[in-house]
């Protein structure tokens, strides 16, 4: 009987928990009513601890949202998961329409509750709200149904190759926004930090979030100190859609970033050196129902061309970015000038 109601605890949405403590309250309550008459009054210290535990139920799983929850518009969605990374928290949902946002399409997600990325399973159906708020978008009060078997063909979506840090990153040739060949290897000697995006992208907290973060490191650099200018450090943004965003495309979306080129640059290329790039860097995407469902990796490569850090998903901060090539400069700085180097 415990392990159901746990079970069950796990997977109720915020209303149906705040319902369900309040009438497992309600009769605690009741029953230690009975069985204290006649009894003399007690300390209330029972009453106190339901009620903190109460409390602290609720702020876990639904009362201590931020103001971006609760300014947040919310729409209803239900789909199929087609694919799930627990490590880059990302949910793959071929979803039905959702009016008023956008059409059926296939498109990654992230969801609010832990208890999700541990118990889907590909091909459960989903009910839930996807709420929207400036650059964030979450499921929440999701409901999952298992389906009989996993679809077999997702498994060839998804990238296998995770590289690790200290490996070298192999010379990807690619051209940018003005249709000028670029190289991987053409960049050493500078800390590079590597996006993949596409510029028609709808999620707000994907590619629209990576090129926001990247608009962020691009203004403190300028800002900033002799161990971040342009000349030490470059941004670039490969997209995984090369057959729309053309370099010119591409332009239009950098400038409308704030992309001045010289230290952001925007890249495209054939579909299959693009491809390669994302490959290697551990990306999975494919086309369908017209839009591209891919998973988000970063990755920050050294003066040497070594890989420093791969950064998954989104929940990667501009600051702790900023730190992590102000320390690789810092690194290189300082073997550069130590005699015998």
């Amino acid at each position: 009987m415990r392990r159901d109601y746990l079970g069950r605890f796990r997977r109720l949405t915020s209303a149906r928990l705040f319902e369900t403590l309040r009438i497992a309250g309600a009769r605690l309550i009741a029953r230690r009513g009975r069985n204290s008459r006649g009894a003399g009054a007690t300390d209330g210290r029972p009453y106190i601890v339901l009620i903190s535990s109460v409390g602290i139920a609720l702020c876990l799983f639904s009362g201590c949202k931020s103001t971006d929850a609760k300014d947040a518009r919310r729409y209803d969605l239900v789909g199929k998961v087609v694919s799930f990374d627990s490590r880059g928290r990302t949910i793959t949902i071929a979803h039905e329409d959702i009016p008023g946002y956008m059409p059926a399409m296939t498109m990654p997600f992230t969801a609010a509750d832990e208890w999700v990325y541990r118990e889907l399973a590909e091909g459960d159906r989903i009910q839930a709200t996807l709420a929207v708020s400036g650059a964030r978008s979450w499921l929440e009060d999701m409901v999952v149904s298992r389906a009989e078997a996993a679809p077999a063909s997702s498994s060839s979506k998804t990238s296998q190759h995770v590289p690790e840090a200290g490996e070298i990153v192999p010379s990807f040739s690619l051209i940018n926004q003005d249709g000028k060949p670029i190289d991987i290897a053409g960049f050493r000697g500078r800390a590079l930090l590597i996006t993949f995006i596409y510029t028609r992208c709808p999620l707000p907290d994907y590619c629209p979030l990576m090129t926001a973060n990247f608009a962020a490191l691009r203004r403190e650099m300028r800002a900033g100190d002799s161990s971040s200018d342009s000349s030490r450090v470059h941004l670039l943004s490969i997209t995984i859609d090369p057959a729309y965003d053309s370099p010119r495309v591409l332009r239009e979306y950098g400038q409308k970033a704030g992309a001045d080129f010289a230290q952001w640059e925007f890249a495209t290329g054939r579909t299959e050196q693009v491809k390669a790039a994302a490959d290697w860097f551990g990306m999975s995407y494919w086309p369908e129902n017209g839009q591209i469902v891919h998973s988000l990796s970063t990755a920050l490569i050294g003066p040497d061309g070594n890989l420093v850090k791969l950064y998954r998903g989104s929940d990667w901060k501009v600051d702790d970015v900023s730190a992590d090539i102000k320390n690789v400069l810092a690194k290189e700085h300082a073997s550069s000038t130590t005699p015998g180097k």
